[in-house]
């Protein structure tokens, strides 16, 4: 009886739409329940509608207006408007207007609009803005930006922010990523919670830069409190990052030292430079506490060679230990306090090293 009266209710929808179909397959209304239960019939891939709703899945040529589905929508040619469904949603050609999907949009070809996805957008380029909670891959260009919650795959793209990893030929823009960003050409930003690879790029903002056209360097350094260091120093012309590890040679205990940090070159000749740094140190025994030193840097550096530089300049340091791990370490301060066995301090300090560039 049930299966009587919905063929009954679609027989009714399908010729009362048929009454307002144009030539050309085109529908002015296509209502389904699941392909190929609707008012469109077995047919429903050669129709152009300008609106559909469909309860589970609809198959269309193209859509012009507004199309609704419960779980998928499948349009082998393109759409235009507004597509929404609650699990995917699938336009063999290309788009314009705004895609919707809990958990998927794929459009072969070029889009303009906006995409948003519980989990992906996959896309053959696109001029606008795709949003997706896992990922955003594109095959060709995106005029626009992408925000991903893990990854972000393009070819040139303006600006790409993902929760992990960023992949692009040409960034105009910036790349903002939590872990890592690779690229060709940056014209924009980098900026990464670790790691920025690229070709060429001016400002990269993470601790690890490898910049095909820009500077690194392996060095040697030493401080006030003799916290010897190795650090790797990494960016383009004029930003990079800084990270070391190393052994405070004054404390009696036992202390490691790990510094992580940005810095910027500010040319003054061919052979002098100043490197203005800010980082931050921390020194442990893996047992009792940390201490902990945050530091901005007015390092004087000359180059002596083709590869060797060598630097020196004052740092303006605060510093924060508890356990009495770093009792000793400096002997005068500008300001320091002492709250629940929690050591604070300012002073003046400063570093000297040698850093071997390639």
């Amino acid at each position: 009886m049930t299966r009587r009266l919905s063929a009954i209710i679609l027989i009714i929808l399908g010729s009362a739409c048929r009454l307002l179909a144009q030539e050309g397959k085109t529908s002015n209304v296509h209502i389904g329940f699941v392909y190929p239960l609707s008012t469109n019939g077995i047919k429903a891939g050669e129709y152009s509608n300008k609106f559909s709703v469909n309860m589970l899945v609809g198959v269309s040529g193209s859509e012009q207006g507004a199309c609704l589905s419960g779980i998928s929508a499948i349009v082998k040619n393109t759409a235009s408007g507004f597509v929404a469904s609650g699990f995917s949603t699938h336009i063999l050609q290309g788009a314009s207007g705004v895609q919707l999907a809990g958990f998927l949009n794929t459009i072969n070809k070029y889009s303009t609009g906006f995409e948003a996805a519980g989990f992906a957008n996959i896309t053959g380029g696109l001029r606008g803005f795709q949003a997706a909670g896992f990922a955003n891959i594109s095959t060709g260009n995106i005029a626009g930006m992408q925000t991903a919650g893990f990854i972000n795959k393009a070819g040139d793209v303006n600006t790409q922010a993902a929760g992990f990893i960023n992949v692009a030929r040409d960034i105009k823009g910036a790349q903002i990523a939590g872990f890592i960003n690779v690229a060709r050409k940056v014209k924009g930003v980098q900026v990464a919670g670790f790691i920025n690879i690229a070709d060429s790029c001016e400002y990269p903002i993470g601790i690890i830069n490898i910049v095909k056209n820009g500077e690194k360097s392996i060095g040697f350094s030493v401080d006030e409190t003799l916290s010897t260091l190795v650090t790797f120093r990494s960016g383009g012309r004029k930003l990079y990052g800084i990270l070391g590890a190393g052994y405070n040679l004054k404390s009696a205990d036992p202390l490691f030292a790990l510094e992580a940090g940005m810095g910027l070159h500010i040319p003054l000749s061919r052979y002098f430079r100043i490197n203005t740094e800010a980082v931050t140190m921390s020194l442990a025994d893996f047992y009792e506490g940390v201490y902990f030193k945050s530091s901005a840097r007015a390092l004087l550096s000359m180059k002596a060679g083709r590869n060797l530089e060598l630097y020196l300049g004052p740092t303006f340091n605060w510093i924060n230990y508890s356990s009495n791990i770093g009792d000793g370490l400096v002997d005068y301060y500008i300001w320091s306090s002492e709250r629940y066995s929690n050591y604070y301090g300012i002073y003046i300090g400063a570093t000297a090293g040698v850093n071997i560039c390639f």
